[in-house]
């Protein structure tokens, strides 16, 4: 796979194949959190993932010899990488600790949207009237996922967070946009991590202890999530993006709910409702509407 910068021209299967990628890896994070989320806080494990995945990408760098991103990219690298690498990744975590996975996927399903409303505005990237009905329709889906998954809600504190992270998972997005047009994926992600991973330091005497005490297989399933939902998805994420809109790409995310729900089922046993693969067909629905011509 080719990660430097591109014009969109180029042609769309490698953008496909990307977006195919970091969807899948994303919806199994939610498995590994959970195996994870009796062990660790939200903020040492989203410190965890962040360190591993900023470690993959720089010997990723090093490997290709490439170095710093040109000074225009930096602005929304360094945005994205406070938004979305560190705000999101410890909301969702900490949200998920405090409310069903059925309410957080209801709540943070709101992410596509914003990120189809924030690309049109300050993008430009406009309002198709197709990716607006694939919104909704994969959005309904979502909602059924949810109301077919949730056990009855939470606290309001875990509803807000989840809240916070569609915000920021958004705004993420859109920021990051820009900085494609000067920076490779891979030096877009590398040093969005990295920027994640000093946010999130203040969780690190956190971290240390609870690794120590952690066992085996829940320090491999952050680990897990260092190497594939965050070093793999974020760069295949970041390719796909620069050869499309982010709204258009960001519609391809409520796949997501529909791979969760095979995955619980196929990792942990847990056998879903009726109505779940009712939701799921739907945001498969919904997804392939946005991405017609």
């Amino acid at each position: 796979m080719d990660l430097s910068p591109t014009t969109a021209d180029r042609p769309a299967a490698g953008a496909v194949a990307a977006a195919a990628t970091a969807v899948v890896l994303w919806a199994s994070a939610f498995v590994s959190i959970r195996s994870a989320a009796d062990h660790f806080g939200p903020g040492a494990l989203a410190l965890g993932r962040l360190l591993v995945g900023s470690l993959v990408l720089v010997v990723m760098l090093l490997a290709r010899g490439e170095g710093l991103p040109p000074r225009a990219a930096w602005p929304g690298i360094a945005a994205s990488g406070v938004v979305w690498f560190g705000l999101y990744t410890v909301a969702i975590h900490w949200g998920e600790h405090l409310v069903d996975a059925g309410t957080a996927a209801m709540v943070v399903a709101l992410g596509p949207l914003l990120i189809a409303l924030l690309g049109g505005r300050l993008l430009g990237e406009g309002l198709p009237r197709k990716l607006l009905a694939g919104l909704a329709v994969s959005f309904c889906g979502a909602l059924v996922v949810g109301i077919a998954t949730s056990s009855g809600g939470g606290p309001i504190g875990g509803i807000l967070l989840c809240a916070l992270a569609a915000v920021t998972y958004a705004v993420g997005v859109v920021l990051q946009k820009p900085a494609l047009r000067h920076a490779s994926p891979l030096q877009a992600t590398a040093f969005g991590c990295l920027t994640g991973a000093a946010v999130c330091l203040p969780f690190a005497p956190q971290l240390v202890s609870q690794v120590a005490a952690a066992p085996a297989g829940a320090t491999l399933n952050m680990v897990y999530l260092g190497l594939f939902p965050t070093a793999l998805a974020f760069t295949a994420w970041a390719y796909a993006l620069a050869r499309t809109t982010a709204g258009r790409l960001g519609a391809t995310t409520y796949t997501v709910p529909a791979l969760v729900v095979l995955m619980s089922w196929a990792v942990l046993g847990e056998l879903p409702r009726p109505l779940a693969f009712v939701g799921g067909a739907l945001c498969l629905a919904g997804v392939a509407l946005s991405r017609r011509s």
